[in-house]
């Protein structure tokens, strides 16, 4: 697929966030700003989040992660090395964006992701068999979320790049990107969610959607 900017479907629905940090709030934050039902879960029974997730997220529901997994869209923001802990079973069928990052020098050699040719998120998705997953989100600052987010109009929107081997998914979520307040690029399949990792040029910088779709082609030409 060549890459530019991702067409993009309507999305109307519930979005369940796993993971209650800094990540997985700003993008609840986010999503109640643009009228989507958001249900926010953690390891911990629903009860035990309701303050919180009414203090950091006002607008969000506390929910057990069973009830965020059933949701039409879900976004996965936990600690990457905790991935297994996810109820795949449950996960099945779902769109599922993996908004996580591999970070050595914080959790430890992980031989799961460190034993491999893959992409983090190949390694995800694998995990999650009967999912449809998509990785974005990982390469944007969850202290930058709020601040750049941007009417489409806007000139130089901020750009995020979608990767998956799913292209209704794909396209599910470039929606979602969208009216959360970013453009998206498609970047190609899962594989290509290298491209974006930590440690690459595009995982550190800020692009809009020509300058990233660039970055992606020169990425992958020389990968």
């Amino acid at each position: 697929m060549d890459i530019g900017a991702q067409e993009h479907v309507a999305f109307k629905g519930t979005v369940g966030i796993l993971g209650a940090g800094r990540v997985g709030t700003a993008i609840a934050r986010l999503a109640v700003a643009a009228g989507y039902r958001v249900k926010v879960a953690t390891s911990k029974p629903a009860a035990d989040n309701e303050l919180i997730i009414e203090i950091v997220t006002p607008g969000a529901v506390a929910v057990d992660a069973a009830e965020a997994a059933a949701s039409d869209l879900v976004v996965v923001a936990i600690p990457l090395h905790k991935y297994k802990s996810l109820n795949a079973d449950a996960l099945g069928g779902r769109v599922v964006i993996d908004a996580m990052n591999y970070w050595a020098a914080t959790d430890g050699d992980i031989a799961d992701f460190e034993n491999t040719h893959l992409s983090s998120s190949e390694v995800v998705s694998a995990y999650l068999a009967d999912s449809r997953v998509v990785k974005s989100f990982n390469h944007i600052g969850y202290h930058e979320m709020e601040p750049d987010a941007a009417d489409p109009e806007t000139p130089d929107r901020r750009a995020l790049a979608v990767a998956g081997d799913d292209e209704n998914a794909k396209s599910l979520v470039a929606g979602f990107i969208d009216t959360l307040g970013f453009d998206s690029v498609d970047s190609g399949d899962l594989a290509a969610g290298k491209s974006f990792e930590p440690g690459t040029n595009i995982f550190n910088g800020r692009f809009n959607a020509a300058e990233l779709a660039h970055a992606l082609q020169h990425s992958l030409a020389t990968a």
